[in-house]
């Protein structure tokens, strides 16, 4: 990834991985969501079952996802946090299973360096730390070390208490200061720049207003010179704006996600990628011109 991003143009932003590159320079990546925890809050039990859990990544890397995202603990309000052998319990399993059958790049949801050194072994490709390397020394020395890239994201306090009030005097500039400040801390740490990828943590110790100013704010984000993910599927917000429950989020999802494309966001977050490949196709287009070619998935 070089250069420097922003809402008008981004750069040739181009993710290395063990399993081939994410080319964002002209086309809104997608991340499928694969829950393999009882309690998540969209989806929690729907594919604890490993072997459900698999063949759903499956069809989402069908679907048009360009990388699955495995996570064994909840990250909802309020979770219960887990032991790194009962995560790892949860998601090497489906991590080995799809493995063996995708060549497109796999990431652990996780903020333990334990967990993350499992998965990496297991042919993971990218870590997806909630914590922006913070929750455990060892994170990124590893992440440095196995030289994958890692995604930082923003929350305020932890899960058991980051919706008990969140404030902030200016959420978008809170919001890059603190990714620039772990940005810096990767780097010190020996991440390579091109590795690094951010997260406003839409829904992570903000509220409605919070959520709204960060979409809207992404281009500002996009200055800290780094691609953006973002991840609007399904959140409390839109339950809010909507008045309905997580299964019925579909269609705000899609206007949070083709906003997000618009204003600067590089890959998508989403548990509905059949949808949101078919959304994100046209934002790319409105937004470059012309339909670009999708590429083959490796199933």
């Amino acid at each position: 990834m070089n250069g420097s991003g922003s809402a008008v143009s981004r750069k040739e932003w181009i993710l290395s991985t063990r399993h081939g590159e994410i080319d964002m320079a002209r086309r809104t990546a997608l991340m499928g969501i694969v829950n393999v925890t009882p309690d998540s809050f969209s989806d929690g039990g729907k594919y604890f079952d490993v072997e459900k859990a698999i063949s759903h990544g499956l069809d989402l890397a069908e679907q048009g996802a360009d990388i699955i995202d495995v996570g064994g603990e909840s990250s909802r309000p309020g979770a219960r946090p887990v032991s790194a052998r009962e995560e790892m319990e949860r998601v090497l399993p489906v991590m080995r299973g799809l493995r063996r059958k995708l060549s497109i790049p796999i990431s652990v949801d996780t903020y333990k360096a334990e967990v993350a050194r499992a998965a990496i072994d297991e042919g993971a490709d990218v870590v997806n730390d909630i914590s922006a390397l913070r929750f455990d020394g060892a994170m990124a020395l590893l992440v440095a070390a196995e030289k994958v890239p890692v995604v930082l994201m923003h929350m305020q306090g932890e899960p058991q208490t980051m919706q008990q009030k969140p404030h902030y005097h200016d959420v978008v500039q809170e919001v890059k200061e603190f990714l620039a400040s772990r940005i810096v801390f990767a780097l010190e740490a020996g991440v390579e720049p091109d590795r690094i990828i951010v997260d406003p943590g839409i829904g992570f110790g903000k509220e409605l207003e919070h959520n709204l100013a960060l979409v809207r704010g992404l281009p500002a984000l996009a200055s800290l010179g780094q691609p953006i993910l973002l991840g609007p599927s399904r959140k409390t917000f839109i339950g809010e704006i909507l008045d309905v429950g997580p299964e019925e989020r579909l269609e705000g999802s899609l206007a949070a996600s083709v906003v997000a494309v618009l204003a600067g966001a590089n890959m998508i977050r989403t548990h509905d990628v059949k949808e949101s490949h078919r959304a994100v196709r046209v934002a790319d287009a409105l937004r470059f011109g012309g339909a670009p070619a999708r590429e083959a998935k490796g199933v």
